[in-house]
């Protein structure tokens, strides 16, 4: 069955991934409306999390904000069958405008490695493959739930030469060795990390668990810090690629100033185009034990 399973997803991605972006954008936003005017979890989820986050807004401006997430999510999951299956080169002319390129620069001069922190923010396929195609890297990923559907993820993603590792002990160990020797390694840093050893702190001032994997490569390996993500254009133009500075202190020994100063990072970006951010996603379902659940009423963290 799992293998029918993944004979039909690649199927369904390579056929998707022959659509141009004007068209693969347009099915996106469709879907993002069918999500909102369904009242589909993922609408709840996005409304839970703008309320936490931008409470600042007024209730037009989150119904708003609430639909545009939807819809440029919604893109993202059409964009990938194309940053998977277009020609490299084809899919790097996509970008048109590269802000902050003059931190790589200045960060690869002194022959420092390079971790890259992309967050669930815009395209993250097209950053990754931006990179790859400049740099020696590596990518630190997840295996898919269906096991013959990895080989075809490790395939296209790895096809400039990008190397992906597991998020074991031995892959970290790569990424450490790598890091040492002057490469770039590539992070998803907002994900919601599991088990022990990860700290508690704030992300657009709430209190939730976030990942100290990076305060640790970043101390194992002396490597700099830099946060990305690819901008999606209106009207099918492409994407302009950012490129920003951490904030001091993402790489201190205590857990709790470093897994502060990342998240504060990834806020800073995030706030510079909310409505691309993957709100979608159940970002604080791992807060303090005895703190209100955010996704279950009622019911509090454990």
């Amino acid at each position: 069955m799992a293998l029918s399973k993944a004979t039909f997803l690649i199927t369904a991605l390579r056929l998707a991934g022959k659509l141009p972006l004007r068209g693969a954008q347009l099915i996106g936003r469709f879907l993002g409306m069918i999500s909102w005017m369904s009242k589909s979890q993922y609408r709840t989820v996005t409304d839970i999390n703008l309320k936490i986050c931008l409470p600042e807004l007024t209730d037009d401006q989150h119904d708003r904000m609430v639909r545009s997430s939807l819809r440029h999510t919604g893109q993202t999951l059409m964009e990938i069958p194309l940053m998977w299956e277009w020609p490299v080169e084809r899919c790097l002319g996509l970008i048109h405008e590269i802000e902050g390129e003059e931190l790589l620069a200045e960060a690869k001069k002194d022959g420092r490695g390079l971790l890259l922190l992309a967050p669930h923010l815009g395209n993250w396929e097209l950053t990754g493959l931006y990179f790859s195609s400049r740099y020696r890297m590596a990518a630190l990923y997840s295996p898919p739930h269906i096991r013959e559907f990895e080989d075809y993820m490790i395939q296209v993603r790895g096809r400039m030469g990008s190397e992906l590792v597991r998020g074991d002990r031995r892959g970290l160990a790569r990424l450490i060795t790598l890091l040492r020797e002057g490469e770039v390694a590539g992070i998803l840093p907002d994900q919601s990390p599991r088990g022990k050893g990860n700290a508690y702190a704030p992300f657009f001032d709430m209190e939730v668990r976030t990942m100290t994997l990076v305060s640790k490569l970043l101390q194992k390996s002396g490597a700099k810090p830099l946060v990305t993500y690819s901008e999606r254009l209106k009207d099918g133009e492409g994407f302009r690629l950012v490129i920003r500075e951490c904030e001091p202190g993402i790489a201190d020994p205590d857990p709790v100033t470093a897994t502060t100063a990342l998240n504060k990072s990834i806020e800073d970006v995030v706030r510079e185009v909310p409505e691309q951010y993957q709100w979608e996603y159940k970002r604080f379902r791992h807060r303090p034990p005895g703190l209100p659940h955010p996704y279950r009423p009622g019911r509090v963290c454990k």
